[in-house]
């Protein structure tokens, strides 16, 4: 996850990539960091690196310290959210999907990380499928795709049925119906994985969209998060006034 080669510190490299995470959503406003234990053994690093990530962190006003209580995330989006309907929405997700070709790089089963099970309302620990994939566009990648599901829906979600059809299509034809999602737009820089997968320069601009889909009974079945190019991907909104003519 690191690149120990590149002139940017590690610290920053990691200082980036938690903002990143809190800023989209996967670290939601109270939900506790991890410590500088913890830190420390993630990505390889020596606690005094850990412990100038998580201050700067808290200099910036993302997280708060407190000794004996931790750090927890102070960060509050100042934008509200918007309403969409679900089915136009997953219309578009499914023309994309039909628009492009995909890359499946790896389905595996893993144990739900905190993030992960606090979006799938499972227990840490958990069984979940990990599916990576790389969507293309005439040859050219422009999306880099990571999505859990319980571990129950290994028989839907796997190598050979992600090669013929978009996640939410498997999904939906098994029953599991998105009756709403939530879903968080943001821009970060490219980390050592996009580098790899969508063939983009270090710290370049990235779109990520982190998702989680509920069916009729309010249930999160899907976490995905997708990191687009941006020189090769964008958002379209048609927005339109209620009370107009």
């Amino acid at each position: 996850m690191l690149d120990r080669a590149t002139a940017v510190p590690l610290y920053h490299q990691i200082y980036l990539m938690l903002r990143d995470e809190i800023l989209s959503g996967q670290r939601p406003y109270g939900s506790a960091m991890p410590t500088e234990a913890e830190v420390s053994e993630f990505y390889s690093v020596s606690r005094i690196t850990a412990r100038r990530v998580l201050n700067d962190l808290a200099d910036q006003n993302y997280v708060e310290r407190k000794r004996r209580l931790g750090t927890r995330v102070v960060f509050k989006s100042p934008a509200k959210p918007l309403e969409a309907n679900i089915d136009q929405a997953v219309d578009s997700l499914l023309a994309l999907g039909q628009g492009t070709t995909v890359n499946v790089i790896s389905v595996e089963k893993r144990e739900a990380t905190a993030t992960v099970a606090s979006a799938l309302q499972l227990e840490v620990g958990a069984e979940v499928i990990r599916a990576v994939r790389v969507r293309c566009l005439d040859g050219v990648p422009i999306g880099y795709v990571v999505s859990y599901v319980p571990g129950a829906l290994e028989a839907i979600v796997n190598e050979n049925s992600l090669v013929r059809a978009p996640i939410l299509k498997l999904l939906d034809d098994a029953g599991f119906r998105a009756k709403h999602a939530e879903q968080t737009i943001g821009a970060m820089l490219a980390d050592v994985l996009c580098v790899e997968r969508l063939n983009v320069e270090p710290l370049s601009a990235i779109l990520r969209i982190t998702r989680t889909v509920y069916d009729g009974q309010d249930k999160p079945f899907l976490r995905t998060y997708a990191h687009y190019r941006s020189d090769r991907f964008n958002i379209r909104m048609d927005l339109q006034n209620p009370g107009g003519d």
